[in-house]
């Protein structure tokens, strides 16, 4: 993995382990509130067909996410978002590269 997807993906991590809003599941969805996030920390978010959303890197391809209120059986070709609703986190799961 490059020293830049690296540093990507903790920003990421960063991002999402300590938001600028927290996660209200009755609010909003778990993909709209990382999509904000993201957003909110300058990525640039856009669709994906076979993903949740996708972001866009300067030099980099596309970096493709999907969200899930579970850990279980999370396919390691994508990056998750997680949520755990027992301790009221999120937790960044990048791809396996």
């Amino acid at each position: 993995m490059s020293a830049k997807l690296t540093q990507i993906f903790k920003v990421i991590e960063d991002t999402i382990t300590k938001p600028p809003i927290p996660h209200e599941p009755y609010k909003q969805s778990l993909k709209a509130w990382a999509m904000y996030c993201l957003r909110d920390r300058g990525f640039k978010v856009v669709y994906a067909q076979n993903a949740d959303f996708a972001i866009e890197t300067k030099g980099e391809e596309k970096l493709y996410f999907k969200v899930s209120n579970s850990d279980d059986d999370l396919d390691n070709s994508i990056s998750w978002i997680v949520w755990d609703s027992t301790t009221k986190t999120a937790t960044f799961v990048p791809q396996n590269i």
